[in-house]
């Protein structure tokens, strides 16, 4: 069975189809808000590429923007100022001289003609040069230049405010798309879960027999937590990827087609690590799960055998076999962390080489004039948000591995058909009036391996019928199948004269309450332990059960009663203790039909006597099924079932079996002789 849990763990899958078809399902009912989300992807997409678009234009247009040409007059003219005996105006304007404003030695300076960008010049003693050019140059004062540059300032600021309007903008939107997501993913998580327990819970019990717990805690819980993160991480924020991916390429090539070919001479690089990052880390996470799988189910099995561990003294053998599969998982984690290593890095590296082609070429085409800053600033951010999306590769391709492999285990269990099918083509009264009938029933849980053979038998309406055998011979399977907990492979099980698959399996089972030797307690208290969610059952039918079993004599005791909480498995009572509250909770529901499943079996001799008593009250006027051993505590029964190998051997009362001296007479005397 563990070796089956490990390979099942083990499974990674990339990509299926299929299983995207089924989750996408899910996801349906959620349509519009997905649809939302991503519409503010697309918005807040948008805000992140216009800022460095906006920081380009404050560079070149403001930062820059003493660059643009000036002239100079002689006379005052419109929206000039006074420089030395000039008059200094913003443009190109006829009737004065071409003038600009060049930054020199800490200091702006205005010089007659225009100045060649990309040319050295130098200013001595108010004379500016470059090449065999001179001209006067006047150094601007800082009340000057402020004058000169004030729509240049007032552009920045604009720029700035434009900016924090963006940042503050996409802070709400984030807020909402990320609340929206993760609202959209626990609901979806929350529909699958509630359908994937929903499905355990119509399972039959020999699913379960097959299935370890946690395995089946583990499909609920860490797989389904698993797929969330698929919805809320991959899914949909691909489309943001795309969008921004997209987005800057756009922009990319209408800003500057070379510096854009240049971007994409890196992808080639980009993609050949990717798919080389795609093997090794396939490779690492299988062994990863694998090694996580054996550390559960070594976690689960020696935890679950504890006590067996304390008893014989084995924490030591126990704690090396853990520590062996512990350092295995350590090694694989350590080989998937030194994919990730290389990876990671190796994607900086390329995007290094990316910004040191763009700063080389683009720095030079500033140089020549042909560039502006600005346009250089705004790829080397795009470049940065460009690369941002191939980070992310690594973690969403693990999270998109995890959740094929935890979508297939789901789906495997959700398509698990091993059910009991409810077909009710009877309608029947809603309290049975108890007449059992076995025609000629065969069952097996396996295959071929016939647990009953030709069973067959009658019990009348208020009849108690014991059930006794030697183990193994098939007492407590016809408990099971009277519940219909599993199907019979041939012949009739008949209640009051109907097939039992004929009746609505809830409505049979509403009819029987059972007590087994191993009582089950859920965590709460005791009159939720009792009552088990019916409404029907008032407090003072609680307690005049539990007095009716004389579990008022330790539950009076308790601190807080019938209000004393209840631990998990119920390991603050005694088995005895366990079981007397299995009583009130059997005659709480009062059925027409009563089992008992070796229900005094863990009961002390004053315990049983108080029972028996009660027992015989209970009984009376319900069909009461006896599964027992101890052959003392059937003796009144009515009738009297020996089983053997799976086949009834003999029928009768106590005293027609002993004087048949047959099967019974040897087990009661064996019996009799021990005690």
């Amino acid at each position: 069975m563990s070796e089956n849990f490990n390979e099942e763990e083990a499974l990674v899958k990339e990509y299926d189809s299929k299983l995207m078809r089924r989750l996408l399902k899910f996801a349906k009912p959620f349509s519009m808000y997905i649809l939302l989300v991503i519409f503010l992807m697309l918005i807040t997409t948008c805000f992140d590429l216009t800022r460095p678009y906006l920081i380009k234009n404050a560079i070149d247009n403001n930062i820059n923007g003493y660059k643009r040409p000036y002239t100079l007059f002689e006379k005052p003219q419109a929206n000039s100022i006074k420089i030395g005996n000039k008059y200094l105006a913003e443009g190109s304007v006829s009737g004065g001289m071409p003038a600009s404003i060049v930054y020199y030695d800490k200091g702006y300076y205005v010089i007659q003609g225009k100045n060649i960008d990309n040319k050295p010049f130098s200013i001595v003693n108010g004379i500016y040069t470059q090449q065999n050019t001179t001209s006067n140059a006047y150094k601007l004062s800082i009340n000057e230049l402020k004058i000169i540059r004030k729509d240049d300032a007032a552009g920045i600021i604009r720029t700035a405010v434009y900016i924090l309007i963006l940042s503050c903008l996409t802070f709400i939107l984030n807020y909402i798309q990320i609340y929206i997501l993760q609202y959209t993913g626990q609901k979806i998580i929350y529909e699958i879960r509630q359908k994937l327990f929903n499905h355990i819970e119509s399972l039959s019990l020999s699913f379960f027999d097959k299935n370890p717990v946690g395995r089946l805690v583990t499909r609920v819980t860490n797989d389904t937590e698993t797929l969330n993160d698929m919805y809320t991480g991959v899914l949909v924020n691909l489309f943001k990827d795309v969008f921004l991916l997209s987005g800057i390429l756009i922009v990319m090539f209408l800003l500057n087609v070379k510096l854009a070919l240049i971007v994409l001479c890196s992808l080639p690089l980009v993609i050949a690590a990717a798919v080389i990052f795609k093997k090794y880390d396939r490779d690492a996470y299988r062994q990863v799960r694998t090694k996580l799988a054996k550390i559960n189910s070594s976690l689960s099995e020696n935890i679950s055998g504890i006590k067996t561990v304390q008893i014989y003294n084995k924490e030591n053998k126990k704690f090396r076999e853990f520590d062996n599969i512990n350092k295995s998982y350590f090694k694989a984690s350590m080989s998937q962390l030194t994919v990730f290593a290389v990876f990671r890095p190796a994607i900086d590296l390329i995007s290094t080489l990316t910004l040191s082609c763009l700063l080389w070429f683009g720095g030079l085409k500033v140089f020549e004039g042909t560039l502006s800053i600005g346009v250089l600033f705004a790829f080397i951010s795009y470049l940065m948000q460009f690369f941002q999306p191939i980070f992310d590769l690594t973690e969403k391709y693990d999270i998109l591995q995890s959740s094929m492999a935890a979508s297939e285990r789901i789906f495997m269990l959700m398509d698990n058909n091993e059910t009991i099918v409810n077909n009710p083509k009877v309608q029947v009264n809603k309290r049975f009036k108890g007449e059992i009938e076995f025609k000629h029933v065969w069952f097996a849980y396996i295959p071929g391996e016939w647990v009953l053979k030709d069973v067959s038998f009658k019990i009348a309406p208020g009849e108690k019928a014991a059930f006794v055998g030697a183990t193994g011979a098939g007492k407590t399977s016809i408990i099971s199948l009277l519940g219909r907990l599993y199907d019979i492979q041939k012949g009739e099980i008949l209640i009051d004269g109907i097939n039992i698959k004929d009746i609505d399996k809830y409505v049979l089972r509403s009819n029987l309450s059972t007590v087994l030797q191993d009582v089950f307690l859920f965590t709460g208290d005791i009159k939720s332990n009792v009552r088990l969610n019916n409404k029907n059952i008032s407090d003072e039918d609680i307690i005049k059960a539990c007095k009716y079993v004389n579990a008022d004599s330790f539950i009076e005791k308790l601190p807080y009663k019938y209000d004393s909480h209840v631990n998990e498995r119920g390991s603050t009572f005694s088995q005895g203790e366990r079981q007397l509250i299995a009583f009130a909770r059997a005659i709480a529901f009062n059925p027409p039909i009563l089992v008992l499943d070796e229900a005094t079996a863990n009961i002390d001799t004053e315990t049983e006597s108080l029972i028996q008593n009660a027992l015989e009250k209970i009984t009376k006027g319900r069909t009461t099924l006896v599964v027992a051993h101890r052959l003392s505590t059937i003796k009144n029964s009515d009738k009297i079932i020996v089983l053997h190998k799976g086949r009834i051997r003999e029928i009768g009362s106590h005293n027609e079996l002993i004087e048949k001296r047959g099967l019974y007479y040897d087990l009661y005397q064996l019996q009799y002789k021990e005690n």
